[in-house]
C-alpha cells in the first residue's frame, strides 16, 4: 500500500482510507478518530506522535501507512517598513518555496506557491530563472497557510495564489487545494476571499470559468499589444492576444465576476502614452479592473521599473476611458518580498 499523504485529502476521503488501514493493518481505528486527526492536520503538525488524543497504536500505524507534508520554515524574513513576512520553506524532499504573510484592514493575507519553480519563462520575473521542477500536492498549497497561521499566531483570512509557479498549470492540485481550504471543517476560508493568478493558459481559463468557482481571476497581462506580451512573456506565442481577451470575457459571463488585470510598469518597454491608450481600447466594455504594479527589480534580468510620472499619466488615461485603475502598494520593500528572490537567492548558495 502505498504511503498517503493525509493532507491532501478531505474527511471523508480520509475516512475512508483510514478504514483501508485499519482492515490491512488489524489496529482498529474508531471513525471518530478520522475528525481527531483531520482536525490536527489543519492545526499544523510535523508528525503523528504531536496527535495527543490519538492513541500510540494508531500513531504507530498512521506512522506506518501515511504521511505529513507541512512546509518547515527555512528561513523568515520580518519587514521594518510595514511588518510583511516573507517566508523561505523547506518542503519533505529537500525542494524550497516561498510564501508572504502582508497585514492589510481587512485582515491578513498570504501569497502562496503553487509550484517549485515555473516553466512560464516570462522575461521580468524571478520565480523562472531555474525553470520548474515540480508541481505542489494539495497539501503543500494548504500547508502554506496552516504553517504561516502556526508561526504566526494569527489567522489567514485571504489569499493570493500569485507565488512561486503558474497555478493553472498544476490545474487538478489546485482545484483540490480550493476545496480543502473551503472545506467548514477545516480553514472555512470562502472562495470570495482568494484570487488566483495567470498568465494566460486560454483553455485552463475556460476550464475553471465553467467549475463556476467564486474566487477572483488575476490575470498576468503586462503588455497592450501582441508583439509587447509576446517579448515578455513566451505563453503569448502559444495563446494570442485576442483568444486571451476571449477567455476573459468567457469567464466574466460565466462567473459573473470582475478580473483584475496586472500589468507591471516597466519602463521603456510597456508604460507609453500609446501602450495606455491601446490597453484602453482592448478592455472596453470589460467588467475589470487594472491592478498597474510598478516593477520589482531582479538583479539577473535588464528592465527596471517605469517613473512616477509615466505611471501616473498612466492611470489618467485609464480613467479617461472609463477603465478602474490603481497602482499596488508595495509591501516589504526592504525584505524583497516579490517571490522567487528569496529561492533563487538560495539556490545559488
Amino acid at each position: 500500500m502505498e504511503r498517503i499523504d493525509l493532507a491532501s485529502l478531505n474527511l471523508e476521503e480520509l475516512t475512508e482510507k483510514l478504514r483501508e488501514i485499519s482492515e490491512k493493518s488489524g489496529v482498529k481505528i474508531e471513525k471518530f478518530r478520522s475528525a481527531q486527526i483531520y482536525g490536527w492536520l489543519t492545526r499544523g503538525v510535523y508528525s503523528f506522535e504531536e496527535m495527543l488524543n490519538v492513541p500510540k497504536n494508531i500513531k504507530a500505524v498512521l506512522d506506518e501507512y501515511c504521511f505529513i507534508t507541512l512546509p518547515r520554515v527555512e528561513k523568515k524574513l520580518v519587514s521594518k517598513i510595514d511588518g510583511t513576512v516573507k517566508y523561505l520553506f523547506r518542503l519533505h524532499d529537500g525542494e524550497f518555496i516561498e510564501s508572504v504573510f502582508m497585514r492589510y484592514e481587512h485582515g491578513n493575507t498570504l501569497c502562496v506557491s503553487t509550484q517549485v519553480g515555473c516553466r512560464m519563462g516570462c522575461s521580468f520575473c524571478a520565480s523562472t530563472l531555474t525553470g520548474l521542477t515540480r508541481n505542489l500536492t494539495p497539501s503543500e498549497i494548504l500547508g502554506q497557510v496552516v504553517a504561516a497561521q502556526k508561526d504566526m499566531g494569527e489567522k489567514v483570512s485571504n489569499i493570493v495564489m500569485m507565488g512561486i509557479g503558474e497555478p493553472l498549470d498544476n490545474y487538478d492540485n489546485v482545484m483540490k487545494f480550493l476545496e480543502l481550504v473551503n472545506d467548514e471543517k477545516g480553514l472555512n476560508i470562502g472562495h470570495r476571499h482568494i484570487s488566483l493568478s495567470t498568465c494566460g493558459l486560454c483553455d485552463k481559463i475556460r476550464q475553471l470559468a465553467d467549475e463556476k468557482k467564486q474566487i477572483t481571476l488575476s490575470l498576468s497581462l503586462h503588455a497592450s499589444d501582441a508583439e509587447t506580451r509576446r517579448k515578455l512573456m513566451p505563453v503569448a506565442r502559444k495563446y494570442d492576444l485576442d483568444e486571451l481577451i476571449s477567455s476573459c470575457r468567457y469567464y466574466i459571463e460565466k462567473t459573473g465576476r470582475r478580473i483584475s488585470f496586472e500589468y507591471a510598469m516597466i519602463a521603456g518597454e510597456n508604460d507609453t502614452h500609446a501602450h495606455a491608450e491601446r490597453l484602453g481600447n482592448l478592455l472596453s466594455g470589460m467588467i475589470c479592473h487594472v491592478n498597474l504594479i510598478p516593477l520589482n527589480d531582479v538583479k539577473e534580468r535588464n528592465y527596471t521599473k517605469s517613473s512616477k510620472k509615466a505611471i501616473d499619466d498612466f492611470v489618467k488615461i485609464l480613467e479617461k476611458k472609463h477603465i478602474t485603475a490603481t497602482v499596488r502598494r508595495r509591501l516589504g520593500s526592504d525584505i524583497n518580498a516579490s517571490c522567487g528572490q528569496l529561492r533563487a537567492e538560495n539556490e545559488k548558495k
